[in-house]
This record gives structure tokens, sequence and C-alpha cells, in this order.
């Protein structure tokens, strides 16, 4: 498959490209910086965009089945996700690309007293503006018209090894029989790419967990 990744050198974006090369799709990695991206393969092209420009996320997603967001924004910039998330819909509208995938947040996931994670005692205060700012972007996305996939983490995401063993969920958190919600960085990725190899969520959120 022909994938272009936003956003492959952070943590989670970079476990994605590896995943996705070890799979062996075609890609594309759109990044600020190439020089960033310490992966060579002859299935990898790695080209320098802004993923805030539409006309340049239009130009990196004509001819992809589907495109890949790992942006996330800095300290401070919570509120970039959302100008990021119009360009990616633009672009990938304007590219009729096959579909867009998103690595979201968790905050917006239902606890079992049905209230959102964001929004439960002892929820980190220092990161509500950037639970906030995935939960208005997914927002946006379930506005739009393209086909997206949205892919909250749980609770704590970790830079553990990949297993492929976790479980699947919707719109709620995954906890495990100590109340714990955690999943390795691996096995997100993991999960990500399956979601792209077999589509189960199109225009639809879904979240992974132990």
């Amino acid at each position: 498959m022909k994938v272009a990744i936003f956003g492959a050198t952070g943590a989670i974006g970079k476990t994605i490209l590896w995943e996705l090369m070890d799979r062996g799709h075609e890609v594309t990695a759109v990044v600020r910086n190439p020089s960033k991206v310490e992966m060579v393969h002859e299935r990898l092209r790695v080209e320098q965009g802004d993923v805030l420009n539409p006309d340049q996320v239009a130009d990196f997603s004509a001819g992809q089945e589907a495109v890949v967001s790992a942006y996330g924004p800095k300290f401070g910039e919570e509120e970039e996700l959302l100008e990021v998330t119009r360009s990616l819909i633009e672009g990938v509208r304007r590219a009729n690309a096959g579909r867009l995938l998103v690595v979201g947040g968790a905050g917006s996931l239902l606890t079992d007293s049905g209230e959102m994670l964001m929004d439960t005692p002892g929820f980190p205060e220092e990161i509500k503006p950037l639970a906030q700012a995935h939960a208005d972007a997914y927002g946006l996305l379930e506005e739009s018209n393209i086909h997206w996939t949205y892919m909250s983490p749980a609770a704590t995401i970790t830079t553990g090894r990949r297993t492929g063993q976790f479980r699947i969920g919707m719109n709620r958190v995954i906890t495990d029989d100590l109340g714990e919600s955690s999943i390795s960085v691996g096995d997100f990725a993991a999960a990500l790419v399956d979601e792209l190899d077999d589509p189960q969520f199109v225009q639809a959120r879904f979240t992974v967990g132990y």
C-alpha cells in the first residue's frame, strides 16, 4: 500500500514508520527536517514539508491509499493541533487520498462513570489543554466528509516493546484487572497499521489497551 505519514520523527511516528516498513508498505515520510529520519530503505521516500500547509498536504497525499498523521504539538502550542487537523482534512480531500488515520489523545474517551477521562479527578491539569485540543480535533474530523479514522491510546502510553497482544475498543477507556489503562508505543503502532491493513473503523474512533 502507498502511505504518506506526517510526524514521522516523534516517538510514536517513528514507531509507526518502522511498523509500516516491516509490513512491506511503500511510504512517503513528510517532515520538517529530513535529517531527523534515521531510516534508509528503498521503499521509503523522505520529503521536506509542512503539515500546516494544505497545498503541501494535498501534493504529498496525491496518489496515496492512506495518509497517517502522528503530529503532536509542542507544550504551550496545543491550539496548533486544530490548524494541523484542518490542513490535513483539506489536503486529503483535495488529493482524493484513500483515507486519513490520525493519532489522537485519550482524554475524551469515556470512563465507566460516563464522564470523559480528562474530566475525572486526578487527571493532570498540565495536560488538559492538550487533551481538549485533541477532543476538538476529533470533532473536526467527525464534521468532515473524508474517510477518516481517529485512534486514541490508552490513558498511558509507554516505551515498552511490541507484544501483539492487546484489546480494541471504541469510545471507552480500556483498563486491565487492576484498573490500569496502558499500551506500549510498539503495540499502539501495531494496532494502527492493523487498522490500515484491514479497515474496521472508517469514519469512527477506536482505542487500544491491555
